[in-house]
């Protein structure tokens, strides 16, 4: 057996004549090949089972952790020791990949994860190419429509909502399908309510726009900058919040109110934000207020798939996959607490039976 095909660590040094070890363990009395050990650090191999020499491979680690291992010049390397070595570290390599394969299951699987990877996020560029394109040849006519809603539809914005339908719809449908459920539960256009769901993905805006119901989101504030989709936030009377602002929040909460006397609808994502691992966090009790207080229907929604077709933080990424969207029988009481409960339980239990 070669050096070469052995691992390029420093094994091997000519014995010395006077060792500065404290002392030596003979390995083979035939070749009398020695490995030196210091008092600091020692290093025991033993010998497989079904060796035929029963020993201890005693390996030397200097203060700088370089290995060492004296042999007799005249009577050659000792080639037991040298295939236990070769053999040792071709298991540990052997170990490596097969941890390396263990989650794909094998190579053709690895490659085929690999390929999905990549076929997800040129889909993610597709999609937002589409949502741009979407967005800039409709976004001329909600600026054209703005002054007419300003003066006959105030509140509801019914025109600038039916534009982001055809925005939403024209972005999701090359790459998803949306199946809907329960649409019969949904109020009349003119009757105002409190809408909300559960929080997955970036999806959830678009998936819900299709509904064509004109409600209120409620945005953070730094969405409003972004070019064509801040104006059009603007223009379809999109709520700004201030994340941990108090103040904010309250403004928040009294123009939902202002926005339901006036026969607006407004909607909410009740856990604050999207859910990392795919369950159901807990619900602020602001949304429910909103709705004891000015006494309309709590009207709970759950979206499934949103969250494995666009995962919260992979935004670069769109899966394949469908989407459902649940609408509940809405929800009438005037205790916020149990409306919370309830809406809650509701889209809760239909996750735990549907996913």
């Amino acid at each position: 057996m070669e050096l070469s095909s052995l691992s390029p660590l420093p094994l091997c040094y000519p014995k010395p004549s006077c060792s500065s070890t404290v002392s030596f363990l003979p390995f083979s009395d035939r070749t009398r090949a020695y490995f030196g050990y210091s008092v600091r650090k020692r290093a025991t191999l033993r010998n497989s089972c079904n060796s035929a020499q029963k020993n201890f491979l005693h390996i030397s680690r200097a203060h700088d952790h370089e290995p060492r291992c004296y042999f007799s010049p005249n009577e050659g390397l000792n080639r037991y020791c040298i295939s236990k070595l070769y053999n040792l570290n071709k298991l540990s390599r052997y170990v490596v990949a097969k941890s390396e394969l263990a989650g794909a299951g094998t190579p053709d699987a690895s490659s085929s994860l690999s390929e999905a990877k990549l076929s997800s996020k040129v889909r993610g560029v597709c999609f937002y190419a589409v949502t741009a394109m979407a967005a800039i040849s409709l976004i001329g006519f909600m600026i054209v429509a703005h002054p007419f809603v300003l003066l006959f539809d105030r509140y509801r914005r019914k025109a600038q909502h039916f534009v982001a339908k055809l925005w939403a719809a024209a972005t999701v449908a090359p790459f998803f399908k949306i199946e809907y459920e329960g649409l019969e539960n949904l109020p009349s256009h003119d009757a105002p309510a409190v809408y909300v769901s559960n929080h997955q993905s970036f999806l959830d805006i678009y998936t819900l726009l299709t509904l064509g119901r004109s409600f209120k989101f409620i945005s953070k504030t730094a969405i409003f900058l972004f070019p064509i989709i801040g104006w059009a936030m603007s223009m379809m009377g999109t709520i700004p919040l201030k994340r941990m602002d108090s103040r904010s929040q309250l403004e928040c909460l009294k123009r939902c109110m202002d926005l339901i006397g006036n026969g607006a609808s407004v909607f909410f994502f009740p856990e604050g934000t999207r859910s990392k691992d795919g369950k159901l966090g807990d619900f602020k009790k602001g949304a429910f207020s909103v709705a004891a207080k000015t006494r309309v229907p709590v009207v709970p929604i759950t979206l499934i798939g949103t969250g494995g077709i666009m995962p919260a933080g992979m935004e670069g990424v769109v899966n394949s996959g469908s989407v459902k969207v649940i609408i509940h029988k809405p929800i009438k009481e005037t205790d916020p607490e149990i409306l919370r409960q309830i809406a809650r339980n509701t889209i809760l239990d239909t996750l735990k039976l549907r996913c």
